[in-house]
């Protein structure tokens, strides 16, 4: 059990500094770990979790701790979230301090626009992950590329939502996808 506690820490303190946009960022790299490299779950059990943390309350980072809890329990589960939560958070305190010094210095506006691509780049790498694990196939592949064209295009998220789900409802009724899509 130690050794598994010590995996969890060392699996999430580093996603925790690299996870630029949110949770969504480091969903790929999670993936590939609690699955592939730890074994501590399948595909199907990590999309599975990530349903629930997205169902429920809070940041989507809380899938963590739903890994914590399949890897090693309870204790498995506080591991994961604070080493998930407590660097971040140290590594947040310290950079914003600076922040604020710095205002609208040009260094920071660098900085800035860098980051921003890295971030998408991370999300888009998380869901194609979970696509790929969930066994997405074409149809799946092209509502994310429209999606993803619209909202470039500057579509509000809010219609974009609204029209996928009209879509989705429309080929539920005809009967081309069942009722778990």
């Amino acid at each position: 059990m130690p050794e598994r506690l010590l995996a969890l820490v060392l699996v999430f303190a580093p996603l925790s500094l690299v996870s630029l946009g949110g949770g969504p960022s480091i969903f790929a790299e999670m993936q590939r770990q609690a699955v592939e490299v730890h074994g501590w779950m399948t595909d199907a059990q990590f999309v599975g979790l990530f349903a629930i943390s997205r169902a429920a309350p809070g940041p989507g980072s809380l899938i963590c701790a739903l890994v914590g809890w399949q890897a090693a329990g309870f204790v498995g589960a506080l591991a994961a979230a604070l080493a998930l939560y407590l660097p971040s958070t140290l590594l947040l305190l310290a950079v914003g301090h600076w922040w604020r010094r710095k205002g609208d210095s040009p260094v920071r506006k660098v900085i800035e626009r860098g980051l921003a691509p890295i971030a998408v780049g991370l999300i888009f790498a998380g869901v194609l992950t979970l696509l790929r694990a969930d066994g997405a196939g074409w149809l799946e592949l092209a509502v994310l590329a429209a999606c993803t064209a619209a909202l470039v295009r500057g579509a509000s998220p809010y219609l974009v939502l609204l029209v996928v789900a009209m879509l989705y409802a429309g080929l539920q009724q005809a009967g081309m996808i069942g009722a778990a899509g």
